[in-house]
């Protein structure tokens, strides 16, 4: 073989050993494709916090619904923990809401009228300025110089020896009477809660009461006190009935009370209208909650050792107040109505 037909085989030979080579390379490429890719290593930095949201998700409290419950599982990890404050916050128990403004009770004072009560503001009659009378020497007491010797000196009792006295038409007139001061605001309570009357005599019909308010029915004083169309009175009725009311009427609850009617309306003043006094015990369990105390008489009627006795049920530390009802005299203007305080021992 020549010299130049080496050459060439020669040649022909690093050719087809060049195109093996490619060809193995690229069948190699072919499969190394083909093959799945291995995972990147986890840096340790990167574990943290996913570990840290993975103990906020298991520590979550219940969402209060569903939608937040889906919320949460699709949001994003960075996203996390403000779906898990939102969730907390709406599963946390809204605060209850405050008691409303005071009912109301309509009274029809035109028919008050014609029943002998004071609901016209503008009359000047001998029975307003006989109230007027008893009145101011009320307010003398309860807002005068006596008020810092007296506890809850505007505080009230009214009551009477025997039944049948006119105890509840003077409560009445006393407070109407009262309620036509331009600067004062009177309450008047029924606590006759044997035989309640206020209501009645008022022509209107009223829900829970005193009794109710003893009894834990209601928590507020809101709840049973009543707005009337007479500007300054205000309305507390007895409640419903129940067979322990001289025990409730005694009780810490009826005491703290008239400590936060005497403190919380220290403007006002608050008349109790009770049971007479004879043969009943539930006033006498007034009497060391209030800061006067009136015993409405019937003239020509009271028997004397009636109202001495009576009197001696009193609370003898209290201002103490006789009212002079259903007298026959006219000559004095005032003669109706006498009103004086025992000494303080």
């Amino acid at each position: 073989m020549s010299i130049i037909e080496k050459a060439l085989a020669k040649k022909q030979q690093h050719a087809e050993k060049l195109a093996k080579q490619e060809q193995e390379e690229k069948s190699n490429l072919e499969t190394a494709n083909a093959q799945p890719q291995a995972p990147e290593p986890v840096i340790a930095q990167d574990v943290a916090p996913v570990k840290a949201i993975t103990n906020d998700i298991t520590t979550m409290p219940p969402a209060s619904n569903p939608a937040d419950v889906q919320a949460t599982q699709t949001a994003a990890p960075e996203a996390m923990p403000e779906a898990v404050l939102k969730a907390t916050s709406q599963s946390a128990p809204r605060p209850a809401h405050q008691a409303s403004e005071l009912q109301s009770l309509n009274l029809n004072l035109n028919k008050l009228k014609q029943q002998g009560f004071l609901v016209d503001s503008n009359e000047r009659s001998q029975t307003h300025e006989e109230f007027r009378f008893v009145k101011r020497r009320v307010l003398k007491t309860a807002f005068g110089p006596l008020k810092d010797t007296l506890p809850n000196a505007n505080l009230v009792l009214l009551t009477s020896a025997l039944s049948n006295e006119g105890k509840t038409h003077t409560a009445l007139n006393l407070a109407l009477s009262i309620a036509m001061e331009p600067e004062k605001t009177v309450l008047l309570v029924d606590a006759d809660v044997l035989s309640p009357s206020i209501c009645h005599t008022l022509g209107v019909r009223a829900g829970v009461g005193l009794i109710d308010y003893l009894l834990g029915k209601t928590s507020t004083l809101q709840e049973i006190i009543y707005n009337t169309n007479i500007p300054n009175l205000r309305i507390m009725p007895a409640g419903g009935k129940h067979h322990l009311t001289s025990e409730l009427l005694a009780s810490e609850r009826m005491a703290n009370l008239a400590s936060e009617l005497a403190e919380r309306y220290s403007d006002r003043v608050i008349i109790f209208d009770a049971p007479p006094l004879l043969g009943i015990n539930e006033t006498q369990a007034l009497t060391s909650l209030v800061g006067q105390q009136l015993v409405v008489v019937e003239e020509n009627k009271t028997p004397l050792h009636s109202l001495e006795s009576a009197i001696s049920l009193l609370n003898a530390d209290r201002a103490i107040g006789l009212v002079l009802n259903k007298s026959v005299q006219t000559k004095n203007l005032y003669a109706g109505y006498g009103y004086q305080y025992a000494e303080n021992q």
